[in-house]
C-alpha cells in the first residue's frame, strides 16, 4: 500500500473574509478548498505552504501556528493524504484575475464570509468552524468527493 501523501493548506482570513480557491481543475465543479498542496521533501511545512500559497493565488503569506489536521482517502485508488492547516496573514499582493497558477489547477479564488462558506461546498467539513473560532481540529479520515 502507498504511503500516505503529507500536504499544507492555509487559513487566511482578511477583513473577516476566508479565502478559497477550486479543488479540481474541472470547471463544473463546485468543490472548494484551502489554498494550499503537497510537500516536497527536504522542505519545511511552512516553506511548502509559502510557495503553494503564491503558485495558486499570487500572495506571499506569514505562516503561523497549525489549527487543523485533516485525512481523507480514496479506497478505490488506494489514496490517503493528510494535511496540516495553518494559520495565516497575507504581507504582499492581492488576487487578480489575471494570475495564473502555474500547474494550472487553481483557476478561481476568491473571498468568503461566514455565511458563504457554510453554504458552499468545502472540504474539509469543518474548515468554517476552524477558521472563525480559535482552536485546533482533527477531521478523522474520511471518503474523498469526487466531481
Amino acid at each position: 500500500m502507498p504511503q500516505p501523501r503529507l500536504a499544507t493548506r492555509a487559513v487566511i482570513l482578511h477583513d473577516n473574509r476566508l479565502l478559497l480557491v477550486n479543488a479540481y481543475r474541472d470547471p463544473g465543479s463546485d468543490l472548494w478548498c484551502a489554498p494550499g498542496g503537497g510537500v516536497d521533501a527536504g522542505q519545511s511545512l511552512p516553506h511548502n505552504l509559502i510557495r503553494e500559497v503564491h503558485e495558486e493565488t499570487g500572495l506571499t503569506i506569514r505562516v503561523g501556528p497549525p489549527c487543523l489536521v485533516n485525512e481523507f482517502h480514496d479506497p478505490e485508488r488506494g489514496f490517503h493524504q493528510v494535511e496540516v492547516f495553518f494559520r495565516c496573514s497575507i504581507i504582499a499582493g492581492t488576487l487578480t484575475d489575471d494570475w495564473s497558477d502555474p500547474e494550472g489547477i487553481v483557476t478561481r479564488r476568491r473571498f468568503v464570509t461566514q455565511a458563504e462558506a457554510r453554504a458552499m461546498r468545502l472540504k474539509p467539513d469543518r474548515l468554517p468552524d476552524v477558521a472563525w473560532q480559535r482552536g485546533f481540529g482533527y477531521d478523522p479520515l474520511e471518503l474523498i468527493l469526487h466531481l
